[in-house]
């Protein structure tokens, strides 16, 4: 794993409506790490990949993304949004769903065919999806879904990869391949990969620092460093019990 940053965040505030969603966080991220982000419903993890996309901007404090303030479009993050399950009668194929990630939201004739094909090609190869690249979207299941959402985000060659709850909704099985792709992607690509989920589980074999945020604030560490007791029990002001059990973390006390 490099040690380049490719985000910084110093001091970053976000008031939104009023409200403080996050409150003097600093942190640096670094070329290929695996980050997961953690925290309950509402804490602010979807408002700080909004901030990395540039599609928000921070009250206080400084953001560099790439060495540079974030902006809209940029093609060197890939984004995979929060995953809805696609209707049963849909008709475009997998590799249809994917395409869009180059051409979907623009006008005018695209990308040459034969390069669009090969960048379509080693996206759904990257994720496992080559035996399923012609089936109707809609008959897939939501894991399989999930990877073409992924495949879509890799389509920019970014350096950094943001999936927002893409475990969201899938169960053990499909949780567990999902990371594995992921991670595989990680590795293999360098890129940066912060990935927003509820329960950091499935990720503890393979995350090499999480980012959990609770009442506006936020710790980044090693899942040993951030999830525990104490330091729970500070982000979220009352008192909070991580247990382990059965190759499990608990968080106990929290409103997650």
């Amino acid at each position: 794993m490099s040690t380049a940053s490719v985000i910084e965040l110093e001091q970053i505030q976000i008031r939104l409506g009023g409200l403080t969603i996050l409150e003097n966080v600093s942190l640096a991220i670094n070329e290929g790490e695996f980050i997961a982000v953690l925290g309950p419903n509402g804490a602010g993890k979807s408002t700080l990949l909004k901030l990395l996309l540039g599609l928000i901007r921070p009250s206080a404090g400084t953001i560099r993304v790439l060495g540079r303030p974030p902006r809209r479009g940029n093609d060197a993050i890939g984004y995979a949004p929060q995953h809805r399950t696609l209707e049963a009668e849909l008709a475009l194929r997998a590799r249809d769903i994917v395409g869009f990630g180059l051409d979907g939201n623009r006008w005018g004739p695209g990308w040459p065919s034969r390069k669009r094909n090969a960048l379509i090609e080693q996206a759904l190869e990257e994720v496992d999806a080559l035996h399923f690249a012609n089936a109707p979207v809609g008959q897939l299941s939501g894991g399989e879904q999930q990877r073409l959402l992924i495949a879509q985000a890799l389509l920019t060659n970014p350096r950094i990869l943001l999936l927002d709850e893409p475990l969201a909704n899938l169960d053990l099985t499909h949780e567990r391949e999902i990371v594995s792709v992921v991670n595989r992607i990680c590795r293999a690509r360098n890129v940066a990969v912060l990935l927003v989920t509820h329960d950091v589980n499935p990720l503890l074999p393979v995350v090499d620092r999480v980012i959990y945020i609770a009442h506006g604030h936020s710790k980044i560490g090693t899942p040993d460093e951030v999830i525990t007791s104490s330091t729970l029990t500070e982000l979220y002001g009352s008192p909070v019990e991580v247990v382990h059990a059965l190759d499990r973390l608990f968080v106990v006390g929290a409103d997650t």
